[in-house]
């Protein structure tokens, strides 16, 4: 069973903007640890006490959640989920001390930047493998 999954994932993760959406993931999960940091006795806190430094966490793991399993949106999703990561700068620990800002804006950028692979050059790619793998050469 473990054996078709993985080639399934593979085919899937390929029609969508994975990298960019874990990306910006992972910008919210930084910058929601980063906002609960305790050092000692003293709680580090240099943005908006409270609501700034919860929702804007979670919502860049949901732009990339939905850049994931709607790339149809993904250029609305990378533009916010770069706009967030920007203001993150001031609204959540200077965006996750700079880490969690630049992970959220790399990865809206490569949310906007994806394109789909055109239906029609997969599978002409498809069958320049076939061929070699066959050797015949379509004549």
């Amino acid at each position: 069973m473990s054996s078709t999954r993985w080639p399934r994932f593979v085919a899937w993760r390929r029609e969508r903007p994975f990298v960019g959406g874990l990306l910006t993931i992972l910008a919210g999960v930084e910058m929601f640890f980063s906002g609960q940091l305790d050092v000692g006795n003293i709680h580090v806190q240099l943005g908006i006490e409270g609501l700034q430094a919860t929702v804007i966490p979670i919502l860049l793991v949901v732009l990339g959640i939905l850049a994931m399993l709607m790339p149809v949106h993904r250029i609305f999703y990378g533009v916010i989920a770069l706009v967030v990561s920007v203001y993150s700068l001031i609204g959540v620990n200077l965006g996750g001390f700079f880490i969690g800002m630049l992970l959220g804006a790399i990865g809206g950028i490569l949310t906007v930047a994806w394109m789909p692979k055109n239906r029609e050059q997969v599978s002409d790619e498809t069958i320049v493998a076939q061929q070699v793998a066959t050797g015949t050469n379509g004549s």
